[in-house]
């Protein structure tokens, strides 16, 4: 159908031009959220309960994925070595070398989000007193007596 395109095109960018675009910034059809209007002035979460989840990084995900990863470690080891001379065991060696890069991957993950929970408050708290610094007055400006 010869111009089917460009007819088409120019139908939808004529209707696009007659559609009524508005931008509310009075929050109507937005999240609710920390920084939304009508949301929570609070974060999403406590520093209790940052130190709460790093904790159970710490305690429990770390120790349990070490643990899970040394049994499937044994377990690979014990069929690999069944499974010698055949085409199987390096096959098998091969996954165990994927297994492990990917659970180094996600230990050092599970560190990091560790690591980060613990810091997000002080980090917070850093901000806010930047921030506060920089619109504290700075004493009496040379300029016609103005007091800054």
């Amino acid at each position: 159908m010869p111009g089917g395109f460009d007819q088409e095109w120019g139908q939808l960018r004529d209707d696009a031009a007659d559609r009524q675009v508005d931008m509310r910034l009075n929050g109507t059809g937005a999240p609710a959220g920390p920084t939304a209007p009508g949301g929570s002035a609070t974060f999403a979460s406590t520093p209790a309960e940052k130190s709460a989840t790093a904790d159970t990084i710490q305690n429990e995900l770390e120790p349990r994925t070490r643990t899970a990863t040394e049994h499937a470690d044994e377990a690979t080891n014990t069929a690999v070595k069944g499974f010698e001379g055949w085409d199987t065991a390096p096959g098998l060696k091969k996954v165990a070398e994927t297994w492990d890069g990917q659970v180094k991957a996600l230990m050092g993950r599970l560190g990091a989000e560790k690591v980060q929970l613990r810091g997000t408050f002080g980090l917070v708290v850093r901000n806010d007193i930047g921030l506060g610094d920089r619109f504290r007055p700075v004493g009496r400006s040379g300029l016609h007596g103005v007091q800054g």
